[in-house]
């Protein structure tokens, strides 16, 4: 039974995130991968029903750089090729993008993309999100569309913030697994970037959680059934 999805995290320390708290209670086994510890991947198996790759502090564009993101980029590869469902999370969408042929590059106007920042659905996937939606980021980095993919989502700093690749493989720009306490840890563990062109200040930041990080959730509660609901494991 397809029971078990892979978290790959490219930063130390364990976070009780959105997304891994949201497929524990949906029944799911979960195998955290360290990659930047030297952690092997694993190779696609039956048990595996898909893998969350999240975000880091890397740069996908700076791949060869990292021995454990060029090896991350074969994987991602043979991941596809085996028909598991792929959720990419900012770091996690532009190695996708990578491993399928696309180009990730700072803001061509210098800009990063830090706090919430609305997005819009394309016209081919009106209902992905609510038009309007602000999604939580923390980026200074984009990804061009890969061909085959299909855009779901734009945003008025970086336009491509969301596409869907194959059968089950998303990436996203943004950060709907982040809670209060990862916005404020991150806030606080790299206060330098809140002074980059773009980026909210930690006070705006807050307050924008107030009206907005209520409906990032509801959204990604709906997003994740759609993406691995499907495979939901029966109960033990």
């Amino acid at each position: 039974m397809s029971d078990t999805v892979v978290l790959v995290r490219h930063m130390p320390g364990e976070r009780q995130d959105r997304v891994a708290e949201s497929l524990a209670r949906r029944g799911y086994r979960l195998e955290t991968v360290w990659v930047a510890d030297g952690q092997p991947l694993p190779e696609p198996e039956a048990r595996h029903a898909g893998a969350v790759v999240y975000g880091g502090a890397q740069m996908a564009s700076q791949s060869d750089r990292y021995d454990y993101l060029t090896a991350e980029l074969r994987w991602i590869e043979r991941w596809l090729a085996a028909d598991k469902s792929y959720l990419g999370i900012c770091l996690g969408a532009q190695m996708l993008a990578r491993a399928a042929g696309a180009r990730v590059a700072p803001h061509p106007g210098g800009l990063s993309e830090i706090g919430y920042v609305p997005i819009a659905p394309t016209a081919g996937r009106p209902d992905f999100v609510p038009p309007g939606l602000s999604v939580y980021h923390w980026h200074s980095e984009g990804f061009e569309l890969p061909a085959g993919a299909e855009l779901l989502a734009r945003g008025p700093v970086f336009e491509n913030q969301a596409f869907h690749l194959g059968a089950g493989s998303y990436g996203l720009q943004y950060h709907p697994e982040v809670t209060l306490e990862m916005m404020e840890s991150w806030m606080a563990e790299a206060a330098h970037m809140l002074s980059l062109p773009g980026a909210h200040p930690a006070e705006v930041q807050r307050a924008d959680a107030e009206r907005h990080h209520g409906p990032l959730g509801a959204w990604l509660e709906g997003f994740l059934e759609g993406w691995i609901g499907h495979r939901q494991p029966e109960p033990a």
